[in-house]
């Protein structure tokens, strides 16, 4: 997830904790479009927005925006939406909430007051399976629509030497290997559904698959020690991997990961394909990356603000960023 959640918002992150010690409804605000947006998704009806204090906010024009009532202050970082009326979203405290009718309304579906982890990002593959991950190797699943609820711990991401050590530990020291259990992961920042696999990547380099909808994982080859924020892939194979300080790979079905040259620092959050085959990563410091047959150019908006995501909505680039939402037309 987005690098900005971890490190220029952590104050914000204690004292959303402190706040969700009992669940309280969001508070109505009536600026709440131009407050820390973390993730932004086009459900095929209307473009819903979530952030700071539980705030989620809707439109369908990209002008006039609506706050929802949410169930929730803690921060939100990441919806996803499986059609136009059923959505999810995830945040600190191991929230995830969900909608039934595009936004409006949302209700709690999972909750920890006691664990100081945030859920990062959220994926339903279908109506009933989905999946939220987040810090120290959070990962929780459903298979009926996010009624319940299970926590999985996914060894098969450890490196060797850690999953021998947690081994001894569990014949040894029960409650040592529950504690170990509960940080010895890498964070994971995101999850994508790519073609007939999942991506999962995250903290210290973190690249993973599935090929069974998320039943087992395996760890790719380390090509990067640094954190990933953001994946994308496309219909013809091509696939990006981005993370910190402007760090960029890519490969498709012929090549292996190249790092692109880059000049600029500014840590990636998302990747967002465009519709005439190219891609934008967004960036901190109000940088967005364009990649395109190969190249990679960047462009930098004048108030240096950090985009978290975007969409692409009516020949506009509709952004989620530190200080809310912002709108740019697209070059045609």
């Amino acid at each position: 997830m987005k690098y900005l959640l971890y490190a220029g918002f952590s104050a914000l992150a204690s004292l959303t904790f402190a706040l969700s010690a009992a669940p309280q409804p969001a508070i109505s605000a009536p600026k709440a479009d131009k407050t820390l947006l973390t993730d932004i998704e086009y459900n095929g009806d209307k473009l819903v927005a979530v952030g700071k204090f539980g705030t989620v906010i809707t439109s369908d024009d990209a002008k006039v925006w609506q706050q929802a009532a949410v169930p929730t202050q803690v921060l939100l970082t990441a919806v996803n939406f499986i059609n136009p009326q059923q959505g999810w979203a995830c945040g600190h405290d191991a929230t995830i909430i969900n909608t039934q009718d595009g936004g409006s309304q949302w209700q709690l579906q999972h909750v920890k007051e006691s664990l100081d982890k945030p859920c990062l990002d959220i994926l339903f593959t279908d109506q009933q399976h989905g999946f939220a991950v987040g810090a120290y190797g959070m990962f929780y699943v459903t298979n009926d629509g996010g009624a319940n609820w299970r926590k999985r711990f996914l060894d098969s991401l450890l490196f060797a030497e850690d999953r021998d050590y947690l081994n001894d530990l569990k014949e040894t020291d029960p409650q040592g290997y529950e504690a170990e259990t509960a940080s010895i992961l890498p964070h994971f920042n995101r999850i994508v559904e790519a073609g007939d696999k999942l991506m999962l990547v995250g903290e210290m380099g973190l690249l993973a698959h599935s090929v069974d909808n998320g039943v087992t994982w395996h760890r790719d080859e380390e090509i990067y020690p640094g954190s990933f924020f953001a994946y994308a892939h496309n219909s013809q194979g091509d696939e990006l991997v981005a993370g910190l300080r402007g760090n960029i790979f890519t490969r498709n079905e012929q090549t292996d990961w190249q790092h692109l040259s880059n000049d600029k620092t500014a840590t990636v959050n998302s990747i967002l394909e465009t519709n005439n085959n190219g891609w934008l990563l967004l960036a901190n410091s109000g940088v967005i990356f364009h990649y395109e047959n190969g190249t990679l150019t960047q462009e930098q908006l004048p108030d240096g603000k950090a985009i978290l995501d975007a969409v692409v909505f009516k020949k506009q680039l509709v952004m989620a960023s530190e200080n809310g939402i912002k709108v740019k037309g697209m070059t045609p």
